[in-house]
């Protein structure tokens, strides 16, 4: 069995091995993408074939799209080159139910991959033609956070950017330069309308990625690269807008024991592709059954009928409530606090935390008791039952190979909207009381604790890539397992990162919370096993 149109005129084989092929003529799909493209999608990774292109695939079985997705990746081509042509755009979802059971599906809806590549000439003209088309509707997005930034780390800007700035549109190096350039061509072909939907993890995303478009525009109008009315055309919903979303689905790194149920059904060419830029790439993705869209539904030259797949569109403002809700409450706070506690405790499967008494009871206390009373309901998905689908399937899914050490990366960048917002409520609220929480106070104890390096026997860990890492650490460098300073002491030490705002959302001495992190704190460095009885004595 080889994925690849060849292969799959095989059918029986397939279908004899427990697959779920396209029912559609895949050539004829490819064939309408090219020739009306309504869908243009920046980001070739996992959650893209694990979702977009699924969500794609259900409309075009259900005839109600007649064109595919065109996929367009810009940042690594190597993806595309190595991964998608040799495969003719073809990848195979591996769903994990919870329930044991392994759905495999090939997706069949990517209908054209593009490279966004000024310096090609091909890739780059192609992408103008479709950006000149007018079936064009919509362009989503999964680029993570980071591809909207114009700086650096230190809020410096990218010499790429500054460049494409002073250049203008016609070879930009830069991602979004390249994009703008894009939206530039369609200005060109007559102001064609079209939505600009980032689906990124992160919070107001069809602002930053309004905001990072707007910079290259306002730069090259200034500069004379571009006509004014370019401007006016972005800032006209009528013609461009960027609406803001929720998504939310887990989509870990291929796993070598789904790789291996492939490999026993007689599948060929299976070995992952790891680029120059050592990007990880496999024919097949594995990921999570459960999966939220919800979109601001701002769509100047339409779109497609999302909806009846699954996808919600409502207002900004519900859109944002919802975010708000996975982000501080329902989901994110819980998966940092597993994250922390995980790898003190030296767990590397998210799920088998999920059979830890004193860590069920920990992100359930969280949840439900400190985090749930003050969450807003966003009307369009219940926070409760959200909770109640992450604790009771999501993250006990047994056959979800996704790790504590994974989920603790960049945890210094997490802490403010996961847990401040939700700080932030108790003081906004004249019957509450931030001092009487206990578990978020708990979890940046245990953060403190995960910054010694040190697990609960007392061995050494490699800590997370994490930009503030190494300055945080700097604050707990001198802390040793076994030796517990006077409260004073340690809080004297500690405070100076207990006051950070950035890091936390808030002041923790000013709020009254700081003395009982420094509590947890000492009685977790007591000595071995310090972490696992502190945790029996405040969640049991």
């Amino acid at each position: 069995m080889k994925l690849s149109l060849e292969g799959l005129k095989n059918r029986q084989e397939w279908l004899d091995n427990g697959y779920k092929l396209p029912s559609f003529d895949i050539k004829a799909v490819a064939d309408e993408t090219k020739k009306n493209p309504v869908w243009v999608h920046f980001g070739a990774g996992n959650i893209f074939r694990a979702f977009q292109a699924n969500l794609a695939q259900q409309m075009i079985e259900k005839g109600e799209m007649k064109s595919g997705i065109t996929v367009c990746e810009g940042f690594d081509y190597e993806i595309i080159e190595k991964q998608y042509r040799p495969h003719d755009n073809l990848s195979i979802l591996v769903t994990l139910k919870s329930t044991g059971d392994v759905e495999k599906t090939v997706i069949g809806s990517i209908g054209e991959s593009t490279i966004l590549d000024s310096e090609n000439k091909a890739e780059f003209d192609r992408l103008k033609e479709i950006f000149s088309a007018d079936s064009l509707q919509l362009c989503t997005f999964t680029v993570t956070e980071k591809g909207y930034s114009l700086v650096n780390g230190r809020g410096e800007q990218l010499p790429a950017v500054t460049a494409d700035f002073a250049a203008g549109p016609e070879k930009p190096a830069s991602y979004i330069g390249k994009v703008v350039s894009l939206l530039y061509t369609r200005y060109l072909a007559g102001k064609k309308p079209i939505a600009m939907v980032s689906t990124d993890n992160c919070s107001h995303n069809g602002e930053k990625l309004y905001n990072s478009v707007m910079a290259y525009a306002k730069a090259w109008v200034e500069g004379g690269k571009a006509e004014a009315g370019f401007l006016d055309y972005l800032n006209d919903e009528t013609k461009v807008s960027f609406p803001w979303s929720m998504i939310d689905k887990i989509t870990p790194r291929p796993d070598k024991s789904v790789e291996a149920i492939l490999r026993k059904d007689g599948l060929e060419d299976l070995d992952p592709v790891v680029t120059t830029k050592k990007t990880w790439v496999a024919p097949f993705v594995n990921a999570e059954e459960t999966q939220y869209l919800v979109i601001e539904d701002k769509f100047p030259n339409g779109r497609p009928a999302l909806q009846d797949v699954g996808v919600i569109f409502t207002t900004r403002e519900t859109v944002n409530d919802v975010e708000r809700m996975k982000v501080t409450t329902c989901l994110n706070p819980l998966h940092t606090a597993l994250a922390v506690y995980g790898c003190l405790l030296g767990f590397t499967k998210i799920s088998d935390e999920m059979k830890d008494k004193e860590l069920v009871n920990l992100v359930n206390i969280l949840g439900y008791k400190e985090g749930l009373p003050v969450v807003k309901d966003p009307g369009v998905l219940n926070p409760k039952e959200f909770i109640d689908t992450v604790l009771q399937v999501r993250v006990p899914n047994p056959f979800m190979p996704d790790t504590p050490q994974r989920i603790a990366t960049d945890t210094s960048q997490k802490l403010a909207i996961r847990y401040g917002e939700t700080i932030k409520s108790y003081i906004a609220d004249p019957e509450r009381d931030p001092k009487n929480l206990q578990m978020i106070p708990l979890v940046h104890a245990g953060w403190l604790r995960y910054l010694m390096a040190v697990d609960d026997e007392g061995k050494a860990f490699e800590p997370s890539p994490d930009p503030l890492l190494e300055d945080a650490q700097k604050f707990v460098k001198d802390f040793k397992l076994g030796e517990v300073p006077s409260a004073e002491d340690t809080k004297k030490t500690l405070l100076p990162l207990l006051t950070n705002k950035q890091i936390f959302g808030v002041d923790l001495d000013e709020i009254g919370l700081a003395d009982k992190v420094v509590d947890y704190f000492r009685q977790e460095i007591a000595g071995p096993g310090a972490v696992r009885a502190t945790l029996k004595k405040y969640v049991d």
